[in-house]
């Protein structure tokens, strides 16, 4: 990944699978964006999966890599969601959560099965998903007088926003969103058209100029 605002992730949920002298790990890749979605992948997988051993499980959030979890769910430790997260890692996903639930055939894998078999299940559940790039973005609101509409969308047009709403009435106001990259250009354009304000934490970074007009 070469841009700092550049992730890569997963589409759409995909399964994956692994047998293993009678065991069966069901492996499930989920894209997520916060902590409330891993919970409710969990649960919801538990219940259906009421039945099973394991629910393990490892996610990554972010791109600075500081917001991860594994769980060995009551398997040895290390051999379960560590070799899960390493497949997340491996691949350079994120937003992103893996869990495998494994229903016990009888007969123990060792150490290094089951560190083998959770990091194939995991592995195949990515190669079945279609692995995409994503930015991160960030949204600001504008408010503006209809005499700065034409200023305005000059700006918009040659650095690329997409308009998120907008809402022409007594005052016009609108709603950008932008790759984090890109916003400091965008608002410091912004910030030299008369009479419109800004709102973004990004603003607070920038001169204000316009006092002397």
């Amino acid at each position: 990944m070469t841009l700092d605002d550049v992730y890569k992730t997963i589409e759409a949920p995909s399964q994956g699978l692994y047998k293993e002298k009678g065991s069966k790990f069901l492996a499930f890749a989920l894209p997520i964006e916060n902590e409330n979605e891993i919970k409710q992948h969990l649960t919801e997988l538990k219940t259906k999966y009421y039945d099973a051993r394991h629910h393990c499980f490892a996610w990554q959030l972010g791109i600075d890599g500081s917001n991860y979890r594994s769980n060995d769910d009551g398997e040895p430790s290390g051999t379960a969601g560590k070799p899960i997260y390493g497949q997340i890692r491996s691949f350079e996903l994120t937003n992103i959560i893996i869990i495998v639930v494994r229903y016990f055939g009888g007969t123990k894998l060792g150490t290094s099965g089951l560190i083998n078999a959770y990091k194939s299940a995991a592995a195949d559940a990515i190669n079945q998903a279609n692995i995409i790039e994503k930015t991160i973005d960030v949204d600001l609101k504008i408010k503006f007088p209809y005499e700065a509409m034409n200023d305005v969308m000059r700006v918009i047009k040659e650095e690329e926003p997409n308009i998120v709403s907008q809402d022409f009435n007594l005052t016009c106001a609108m709603t950008l969103s932008i790759r984090e990259s890109k916003i400091n250009i965008l608002l410091s354009r912004l910030e030299k058209i008369e009479f419109l304000s800004i709102n973004s934490p990004f603003s607070e970074f920038l001169t204000d100029d316009r006092s002397g007009r």
